[in-house]
């Protein structure tokens, strides 16, 4: 992703994102798609064409192995988009729960089949609609998994875990994609290094070493 594009990427907080669902919660399949896109980071193919044979509940793990595209009017379930999207991904507890509890609600469904019958035009008109009613700034649907990345750096994970988390060719992708996010650490950098010097400081004194 060149500077251009990085300078122009959106993304939602946790907290822009909770606003955001309670004017789309009110279809069922709407808040379970965006739940899943915000807190996996999986792009909105890979999660179209997710069936309930993909989940792990015992183990907590949602299984990345295909691709959802409509041509021609015609539903399409196509390879990932690269070797390194088929993956595993972790999840926590409340996405289990909520999976679980959409599928007990399905009438006649088959776990090979897939979990939400619609199409990515779908999503965008969803999204619209959130972000009209809601009043939070508008971003793409592409941008959940943009949202997700942020969140994970904000909270200290590696870029590598970043990486096979998102499902990118290697390392450097998401650091190119994401290096716009990281220079406020550098401070907290320096500001840990200064404490680590200062207990040291305070301990290590003439008379401790007598």
């Amino acid at each position: 992703m060149g500077k251009k594009n990085a300078d122009s990427m959106k993304f939602w907080t946790t907290e822009e994102f909770k606003k955001f669902m309670l004017f789309v919660s009110d279809k069922p399949i709407s808040k379970v798609i965006f739940e899943l896109l915000f807190w996996t980071g999986m792009r909105s193919g890979e999660c179209l064409a997710l069936t309930l044979d993909d989940f792990d509940f015992e183990n907590k793990t949602v299984s990345i192995s295909k691709n959802y595209a409509r041509h021609e009017g015609e539903d399409l379930i196509l390879e990932p988009k690269t070797p390194k999207s088929k993956r595993i991904i972790t999840i926590p507890d409340f996405i289990c729960d909520m999976i679980k509890d959409y599928v007990s609600k399905l009438y006649d469904y088959d776990p090979h089949e897939r979990l939400f019958p619609v199409t990515k035009s779908y999503l965008h008109s969803e999204m619209k609609r959130g972000c009209k009613n809601s009043g939070v700034k508008k971003i793409r649907v592409h941008d959940l998994r943009h949202s997700h990345a942020s969140l994970l750096i904000e909270e200290g994970f590696s870029p590598l875990l970043i990486s096979e988390r998102l499902g990118h060719e290697n390392i450097e992708t998401t650091l190119q994609t994401y290096s716009h996010l990281y220079p406020n650490k550098h401070g907290e950098v320096a500001n840990r290094l200064a404490v680590i010097n200062d207990k040291f400081e305070n301990t290590e004194t003439p008379e401790n070493n007598k």
